[in-house]
């Protein structure tokens, strides 16, 4: 898989969110910045794209989305969750129409929390709410980094349906 396969979803995705006249922000870790790049591919990406963060740290959750230690009370990252508390926040920082968050493992070794590589969470905020865990398998890190992008870019698109 290669960024290129991702335009087509990008441009779908970006043409419901034109036409419906709706938002997006997003955050994602694992990604770094994939998800953002696809949608930004797309000519006139002004019209909906509000913003974008790579929130790969602990000092970046804090500082990009203003999620701090006491907000983490209970659930891990690269967990549902706090997928869809990264969503929220993005979307509630950004007063944006939705908010998409992943956060994974991309390899090619598992993370600290105990998750393979290949572990993303993915999730969307907004009138519609959903988050889903992808596990492709593999090791690969740019492998996993296009995959996780293609499938937040597909649950968006199903979220716009």
């Amino acid at each position: 898989m290669r960024f290129e396969d991702l335009l087509p979803l990008a441009t779908k995705a970006g043409a419901r969110l034109k036409a419906r006249g709706e938002t997006i922000a997003v955050s994602e870790s694992s990604t770094g910045g994939l998800i953002s790049a696809a949608l930004l591919s797309v000519p006139g990406a002004s019209s909906y794209f509000l913003g974008g963060a790579v929130v790969y740290t602990r000092v970046a959750r804090n500082q990009l989305v203003q999620i701090g230690d006491e907000d983490m009370t209970g659930m891990r990252p690269a967990s549902e969750p706090y997928a869809q508390l990264l969503a929220a926040r993005s979307r509630t920082r950004f007063e944006a129409t939705w908010g998409l968050a992943e956060t994974g493992a991309t390899g090619p070794t598992g993370n600290r929390y105990g998750d393979a590589a290949g572990h993303s969470c993915i999730a969307i905020a907004g009138p519609i709410e959903r988050v889903i865990t992808l596990e492709t398998g593999r090791t690969l890190r740019h492998t996993n980094m296009c995959m996780f992008a293609q499938r937040a870019l597909e649950v968006l698109i199903e979220a716009l349906e």
